[in-house]
């Protein structure tokens, strides 16, 4: 593959990609409603973030809600590290799509 092939690939990857500044705002702006995991792909996390949050604040007057706030919350700390693997690997699998639709060798 010559640098021009190169450059073609890695400016679809780029446009493709998800931006980390968006996942990263989601995260901090909407914290525990996953809406970032959805956003990068990840629905059924995403989703299940959503859902314990959800609970979690439904259930907080009795006490047993804040369990599931708190891992919520641990979680979405966690996913402030997990976002740029998350990313890199999103474009990865892009990359792969874009070699393999081309034809376009290593």
């Amino acid at each position: 593959m010559n640098v021009e092939q190169q450059l073609l690939i890695e400016q679809r990857v780029a446009n493709e990609g998800k931006s980390q500044i968006v996942a990263y705002l989601l995260l901090i702006l909407l914290w525990g409603f996953g809406v970032h995991r959805m956003y990068l792909g990840r629905y059924v996390s995403g989703f299940l973030m959503l859902v314990l949050w959800g609970l979690g604040w439904l259930t907080a007057a009795i006490l047993i809600g804040w369990i599931p706030i708190g891992f919520v919350c641990l979680w979405a700390i966690l996913d402030l590290f997990l976002i740029p693997g998350m990313i890199r690997e999103d474009n990865a699998v892009i990359r792969q799509r874009l070699l393999a639709e081309t034809g376009w060798e290593r």
